[in-house]
């Protein structure tokens, strides 16, 4: 029996969410709200994406065990494979879903922001297939750590706009994309990539997203008849994981999110929002992020493009202080050392963002006594990383 029932009608997750926008965008995401009600219930709508993920994600998606993975822990490990999707990680997902919307909605300019490059990927993938203008947005310094997307993204035919303010990384790169749909809301489409955002954004992509958590649902009890024991993601805005943890949210299973604490949590250089940040509001929503006394946003730091947010969604914020799920960390060498582990054991190279729910689970960073089977979400593959991981080691791909 289903109990869970967040957010409510105004889009708020307990004291969470929200719409903190300017007044010109309310209209805009009014009618996104109603839009959107009207067709998630919809057959033909929810018939056009089924398709779509079979046709063209490639879904569903393998469970995939991991032998020596397991046997290294003693315990037995699952891979949710979303990294074998089309365009490499779970932001397809999200991406077909909001396409069909703004289609729906008449809009024909789409903008995004990204952050490693892999949403901005799914987002130029919808746009050419459907034949729409896309824009992304980009910090100056992700360009430089994902090159490799970045060109990607122009094949697919995007334009990628560098954004060199800030930190010149994901939070600068949805500032830049704010403002621009703030200047053309009439005919452009703003496709979030997170759960993260104003109301009804952060609701939309984990609708979208849980497709993740059904499948394994319904895997893992075709294998072994019951549930696994525990869940765990890595989380920066937190998309993958509130898109696997929220089918199980009822039910008796341990999730852990992973963040990443950069350079350790004893520094300025860390990306832990739920461990060292506090409730606020950023990019629309009332949510915990990294903030200074005087309420300015600290600049944070991870070696995965992906988890170097100050933010968090709503919904993660709620979970965390419901203590339906617990929040962990790990470091840039600790994800690192996960990435290698899975690379030489499994024959599987990681995202980095994937490498930090690893790691957790290879630092042994929480209680395993009682697990016999543990679901690992892989929400990316590592291609786009392998510089990154390259300069870290201090190897010379030139």
């Amino acid at each position: 029996m289903t109990t869970y029932s967040q957010p409510d009608d105004a889009g708020h997750y307990g004291e969470f969410g929200g719409k903190y926008v300017p007044e010109t965008l309310i209209p805009a995401l009014e009618e996104l709200e109603s839009v959107y009600y009207h067709l998630k219930d919809d057959s033909e709508f929810q018939g056009e994406l089924d398709e779509l993920h079979r046709e063209y994600t490639g879904r569903p998606s393998p469970l995939t065990y991991a032998p020596r993975l397991s046997d290294d822990l003693k315990l037995n490990i699952f891979l949710k494979r979303e990294d074998l999707n089309h365009t490499g990680a779970h932001k397809i997902n999200n991406t077909l879903g909001q396409i069909l919307l703004a289609r729906k909605m008449g809009k024909t300019r789409i903008i995004a922001e990204t952050g490693a490059g892999q949403h901005g990927v799914a987002t130029a993938t919808v746009a050419a297939k459907f034949g729409l203008q896309c824009i992304v947005y980009m910090g100056e310094e992700d360009i430089r750590r994902q090159q490799l997307n970045v060109f990607r993204m122009e094949l697919l035919g995007a334009e990628v706009r560098p954004v060199n303010s800030g930190s010149k990384t994901l939070k600068d790169a949805t500032n830049e994309a704010i403002r621009d749909w703030v200047a053309n809301v009439e005919d452009t489409y703003y496709l979030i990539g997170s759960v993260v955002g104003p109301h009804p954004y952060p609701m939309i992509v984990r609708d979208f997203q849980k497709i993740i958590g059904e499948e394994t649902k319904e895997q893992f009890a075709a294998m072994s008849g019951g549930l696994p024991d525990a869940l765990v993601a890595c989380v920066g805005g937190g998309s993958n994981a509130i898109g696997i943890f929220y089918p199980f949210i009822d039910d008796d299973v341990q999730m852990y999110a992973v963040e990443a604490s950069g350079l350790g949590l004893d520094t300025e250089k860390h990306a832990a929002t739920m461990s060292l940040g506090s409730q606020g509001i950023f990019h629309g929503a009332s949510s915990y992020l990294l903030h200074n006394d005087n309420g300015q946003v600290q600049l944070p730091h991870s070696i995965s493009a992906g988890l170097d947010y100050p933010g968090i969604g709503p919904e993660h914020s709620y979970l965390k202080t419901s203590g339906r799920v617990k929040y962990l960390d790990a470091t840039d060498n600790e994800a690192v050392q996960a990435f290698r582990w899975l690379s030489e054991k499994e024959g599987i190279i990681p995202a980095l963002e994937s490498a930090h729910a690893l790691a957790v689970l290879q630092q042994r960073k929480t209680s395993m006594e009682k697990w016999d089977n543990v679901v690992v979400n892989l929400s990316g593959r590592g291609d786009k990383d392998v510089n990154t991981i390259a300069d870290y080691l201090g190897k010379d791909l030139s």
